[in-house]
């Protein structure tokens, strides 16, 4: 492989692009990188500043203004907006139904493809990243391009698992379905661009994905 490798993986919410990405930086020692924790981290800094999602102009200056700091360590998590940590305020439901008030905006999405392209470009080992748009916008001439799909029903039950009790059915659909229809709007997860390898994990376990897609980097990069 070569010396500096950048894999790139999309996928709509609870398809397992979170956990793949992790497993596979761990296992190729790479750095990582959650795109979809810099939005909710806006999210956190406009609901923090007292802007309504509704009010465009307010949601983009929050959103240029916004000092964001993420860890790229797979196995140490952490975000920090503003100087303060939102690790975990960023999963709960009260943040997740205001991302899209960010991932809509055009202008939002351009200021923060800029950061992530210079985050992932910082560890000389290269990075594992992982959201709706890698392979095609901020990354698109990543060595290895990944698409992630699983049917909804699937979806849900993974992203249910992880959220547990913190939410209720309603809120889940909130977060996994009607998020995916804002988001695609703006950008096409759910179909795999030219030179984007598609895998479907409906019915595959999480090591069996993360062995495929390391397998695939092992192959063609």
């Amino acid at each position: 492989m070569p010396s500096r490798l950048v894999i790139a993986i999309d996928g709509p919410s609870g398809s397992g692009k979170s956990s793949t990405a992790r497993g596979v930086a761990r296992a190729l020692d790479l750095s990582y990188l959650d795109t979809g924790a810099m939005y909710r981290a806006v999210a956190v800094a406009f609901l923090d500043a007292g802007v309504a999602p509704q009010d465009e102009a307010g949601v983009i200056a929050a959103t240029v203004a916004a000092d964001i700091q993420i860890s790229l360590d797979p196995d140490d998590r952490w975000v920090r907006v503003n100087g303060r940590d939102v690790t975990t305020e960023i999963r709960e439901p009260r943040v997740a139904q205001h991302v899209s008030a960010v991932s809509t905006l055009a202008a939002c999405r351009e200021n923060l493809v800029a950061r992530q392209r210079t985050l992932m470009d910082a560890d000389p080992r290269g990075c594992v990243a992982e959201g709706r748009d890698v392979t095609t916008v901020i990354y698109p001439d990543a060595d290895v391009r990944v698409l992630l799909t699983a049917d909804p029903q699937a979806r849900l039950a993974r992203r249910g698992g992880e959220l547990g009790a913190r939410v209720n059915t309603e809120q889940l659909r909130d977060q996994v379905l009607r998020r995916d229809a804002d988001d695609s709007k703006l950008v096409d997860f759910t179909h795999a661009a030219d030179g984007v390898h598609l895998l479907d994990t409906t019915h595959l376990s999480l090591d069996e994905v993360i062995r495929a897609v390391v397998a695939l980097a092992k192959e063609i990069a």
